[in-house]
Formats: C-alpha cells, structure tokens, sequence
C-alpha cells in the first residue's frame, strides 16, 4: 500500500473534491436556492479555487517537496472541511440576510466556506507529481497518471455522492465522514510518526469531530422551527413549523422555497393559488380524471381527495423522499385506491405517458425558477395529447403582470396561445401589476361545456381573471427557452 500512497492520495482527494462540491449545493441551497445561476456560481468559485491550489501547490512543492508538508496541506484541509457545518449557521445563514442578490451571496460564502478545502485538496495533485519526479520517473508520464488518476477519483466522488451519500447519509454526516478520511490519509502520508505526533493527532481528530457536531447544535438552536431537515437524491428540505397571519402552519421548505403549507389545526391548505386549481369543474362539466405534474407535500391531491369522492387524481412527484415526508408530516394516505402516484420527472411523464386525463394541473415551481423543459411548446403538446376531448391544463407561474418582471407570464401565454384554442389568465392576489406574484394560466383543449351551475361557489376567482392580456414575446420550444432556471 506505500507503494502506490502517492495514487492513493491523489484519487481521494480528487474524490472529496468533487463531494464537496455537490455538499456546497445542499448547504448553500436553503439561502440561495438551486437554480442554473446557483449552480454556475458554485462551479465557478470551486474551479477558481482548485485553479489556484493547482498553481500554488506546485509552486510549494518546488520548494519543499516533502511528504510531510503534504501531510499537513491534507490535515488543514481536514480542520477546513471540520468547520463547513458551523459556517452554514455562523456565515451563510447571517448574511444572506444582509442581501437580497442570491448570487453575490452563494459567491461570497462559497468561496470562504468551500473555496478553501476545494484550494487545499487541489494543491495535493501537483504535489503528488513532485514527490512521483524525486523517483526519477519520467515527470511528463507521471503528470499525466497521477491527473487521470485524480479525475478519476473525481468521477467516483461524483457518482458516490450524487447516488449514495447524499440520500443515505445527508450533508453533515458526509462532512464528518470526509474530515476523518482526511485525517487519516494525513497520518498515512506522514513520515516518523511518533508518541508526540500520534496524541496530537488524537486532539486534532477530537477537535474536528467536536467542530462538526458543534455545528450541529449551534444550527439546531437557531432554527428551532425546523422539524426535519432531510436531503433527498433531488433536494434539501425542511419541515418548518412557521406563523402567518396569526395561524400556525406545518411547512415545506426545498432549496430556500415554499413549496406547502397547511394549517396545523385544520390540515387545510395554505396557499391561496391551490384553489384556483378548482376552477376545473367549472371549465370543464362531469370531469372525473386529474393529473397534477409536482406533488411536494400533497397538499391539493389531499384536498381534492377529499372534495370530490367520485374522482381520481394522478401525482407524478419525482422525489420519493417528499412522498414519505407527505406521509410523515402532512398526513398523505398513499393507500387511497383514487390516488396514482407516479415517481417520474413531469416532463417525461408527459412525454410517454399512455394515460388519458380531463385536467392537468402543473405546479412545478420551486420559489421563483421552474423547470425550463415544462415551459415549452413542446411540452404543452404533449400535455394536450393526453387531455380528453375539450380537457383543460391549469397552471401555476410566479411572475409579473407588466414591466420588468414579465417576460415570464408572457413568454408562456404566447406559447399557451399557440398549443390550445382558448387561454386565460387569472391574478390570484390584489398586488401592483409590476409586483412578481403567482399567476394562473388556464389552457382550454377545444370547448369544454361550462358548468353554469357553479359560477356563483367560484365567483369570486372568476372575477379575478386578466382580460385583454396581451404578449409580444415568441414562443417558448426545447430549442429556445429563456426561461426558468
């Protein structure tokens, strides 16, 4: 095995890198979210901070290449990696309270939290070649295995995070787990370990595991509202007990966003928008099947289950983990024989699905960023295709009326407009036109028979509907879409 410490070394930290850069996501995104911007931000930051451990790591290596400085790079990197749950409450909870601009903050503290374990871990490579050049091996053939051996272990550390880690164990254990792993290739690495080395190691060991269970409960104690925080192969998610209003409700938070909310003394849903998916059996008379593209925590397949006895409802929800938190925390009855749930991305299920419906409804969004792939021609064909004769789609978006910030709503009612025969729009809440609020686009497959016998129990968001709604922006299609996240 000292034969090869040297591969060993490099594939690990090449490995944690890459795990430290799907963490950073998790742990940024509950204060920033997890769109595209999000994402290239993270990415960004990480690769400038491996591009400059690259540079100064072999330039420290010129000047001592000694394994025990290489030794010690890994064990600062460890304590770095150790302090990574005690930032998230004591940086990046602080001060995304400061601003409102998402991607200043994901740069700020990605770089501080995460910049500087991803510097260290990336100096190891070249460091490696060094210490590889001293066996008087050819330096070109041994910066070439010893890269193809880090990306490699960067590919492992991919897989294993996204696949495995993530879902199984959740952030902060990963995080303990890659400082111990750390700490031992530091003592593996280093050269006449003896009495006084090994108790220093055991108090440094000690203090990294305190760091990271220290984070642990200093987060805990700051967010005492939050009654699950779970990390699912798709997404970090809260159940957050909140007030609004002076009503106490059960919350579902994903990467930074609301996604459902019910009155924890009537189980009723919170959010106002949910109810104009109602709309349905007014549009649409007798209509007896539903699907609904984004489940979270069930709250309206719940309500209408319970509404209309003698209708089915479909939910395709790609996170299995929110199901069983629909289950857990928000009283889902999975076993209810009206009630089909598919575990599938929304837009493949459109793409493939055989099943036909009189309604579908799409409330896909997280926050303010909706999958793109939902928002285009194409996709809406498709949803089309699997309406029954004269069905209809209902859909939530969060966008602006007018100005700035309505490119969104405008780009989808051109596209709506170009797939059904008829299109409206309905403003769910009383804010200024410029406010960014949730908008509800109602798309009509030929002419559904109204049920005029329920205008007068839905008035009130009928008289809500935007008239006159007018649109310059192109058709929105997989090939073009300048829309969400």
């Amino acid at each position: 095995m000292k034969k090869y410490i040297l591969e060993i070394t490099v594939f690990i930290c090449g490995a944690i890198g890459m795990v430290l850069e799907l963490v950073a996501a998790r742990v940024l995104s509950p204060y920033v979210g997890s769109s595209n911007l999000i994402w290239t931000t993270i990415i960004g930051v990480m690769l400038t901070s491996m591009s400059i451990g690259y540079w100064l790591g072999g330039k420290l290596a010129d000047k001592r290449p000694e394994r025990k400085v290489m030794s010690m790079l890994i064990l600062i990197g460890a304590m770095f990696n150790s302090l990574i749950p005690l930032l998230e409450t004591l940086l990046i909870k602080p001060f995304s309270e400061v601003t409102q601009n998402l991607v200043i903050i994901a740069f700020i503290t990605a770089a501080i939290v995460f910049g500087l374990p991803s510097f260290i871990l990336a100096s190891i490579s070249p460091y490696a070649v060094k210490l590889k050049d001293k066996e008087h091996e050819n330096i070109g053939k041994t910066s070439g295995k010893l890269s193809s051996i880090s990306t490699l272990g960067s590919i492992a550390g991919t897989f294993l995070a996204g696949f495995i880690l993530i879902p199984s164990f959740g952030v902060r254990n990963i995080i303990l787990g890659t400082t111990i792993v750390l700490i031992i290739l530091s003592i593996f690495l280093y050269d006449n370990i003896n009495k006084k080395y090994i108790i220093s190691m055991i108090g440094i060991t000690a203090l990294a595991i305190i760091l990271v269970f220290l984070g642990k409960v200093i987060f805990e104690r700051k967010n005492g509202a939050i009654i699950r925080d779970v990390d699912s192969q798709y997404s970090r998610i809260w159940i957050k007990a909140q007030s609004r209003d002076n009503i106490e409700y059960k919350t579902m938070l994903v990467d930074a966003s609301l996604e459902s909310y019910i009155n924890k003394e009537t189980n009723e849903m919170g959010a106002k928008y949910l109810k104009y998916y109602d709309l349905f059996e007014y549009f649409k008379k007798d209509s007896k099947s539903s699907l609904i593209i984004g489940g979270a925590a069930y709250t309206y397949p719940m309500h209408y289950l319970n509404k209309y006895s003698d209708k089915t409802i479909d939910v395709s929800e790609i996170d299995e983990t929110m199901t069983k938190l629909a289950q857990e925390e928000f009283g889902l009855d999975t076993s209810n024989k009206r009630l089909n749930i598919h575990h599938q991305d929304g837009r493949t299920y459109l793409n493939y699905s055989k099943n036909k419906y009189d309604c579908i409804f799409i409330d896909a969004f997280k926050g303010k960023s909706v999958p793109f792939e939902l928002t285009t021609k194409e996709a809406m064909q498709n949803a089309k295709r699997m309406l029954k004769d004269d069905g209809i789609i209902i859909t939530n978006t969060i966008s602006a009326i007018e100005g700035k910030n309505s490119d969104f709503i405008k780009y989808e009612y051109s596209t709506y407009k170009e797939v059904f025969e008829d299109v409206k729009l309905f403003q769910v809440t009383n804010e200024d036109k410029e406010e960014t609020q949730n908008i509800i686009l109602v798309g009509i497959k030929g002419k559904p028979q109204v049920d005029a016998s329920k205008f007068q129990e839905y008035e009130e968001l009928l008289n809500t509907e935007i008239k006159d709604f007018q649109s310059d922006k192109q058709v929105v299609t997989d090939n073009y879409a300048p829309i969400g996240n």
